[in-house]
């Protein structure tokens, strides 16, 4: 089973924000076709697509439909495949990396200090952390073929 092909739209060139998130979701399709993917992976891709082209000519409601398509498409490959975009861990892990590492930090610094003034002073700690390990996470994924050549930007 191939992975059909999205509608296209020459209406949506007027609008920039919705014009980036149609070739992005092109580009990750491009990916998917690239690689050898599973019956199932593949019907759930189609699936969505025919949600997208489904979807009439409202520019709200097509930037919608690709971006709620996009996101499950990703969840469910990184869950079963273990495939991943670019950046994708440095992404979860940057946000992680506060509240996991800098927090902990912060209220150690505080206590130490005798003034929870420093608590925020952990956050900083906590975030280059984060990006560490999400690098480090990244790295390994690229080296083990999992990344797709693609950045998801939101």
């Amino acid at each position: 089973m191939k992975i059909k092909e999205l509608k296209k739209r020459p209406s949506i060139d007027q609008n920039k924000n919705l014009t980036n998130t149609y070739s992005q979701f092109d580009k990750l399709l491009i990916e998917l076709k690239k690689r050898e993917l599973p019956e199932e992976i593949v019907k759930f891709v189609n699936d969505g697509i025919e949600q997208i082209n489904a979807v009439s000519e409202s520019n709200k409601e097509l930037r919608i439909q690709i971006k709620k398509s996009q996101s499950s498409i990703l969840k469910l490959i990184e869950k079963k495949l273990k495939l991943v975009t670019k950046n994708h861990y440095k992404n979860t892990w940057l946000a992680l990396g506060m509240f996991a590492f800098g927090i902990p930090l912060g209220v150690a610094f505080g206590t130490i200090l005798g003034s929870m003034a420093f608590l925020a002073a952990g956050l900083p700690i906590g975030l280059a952390m984060g990006i560490a390990v999400g690098q480090g996470m990244d790295k390994k994924a690229f080296e083990e073929g999992r990344q797709l050549k693609l950045e998801i930007k939101h």
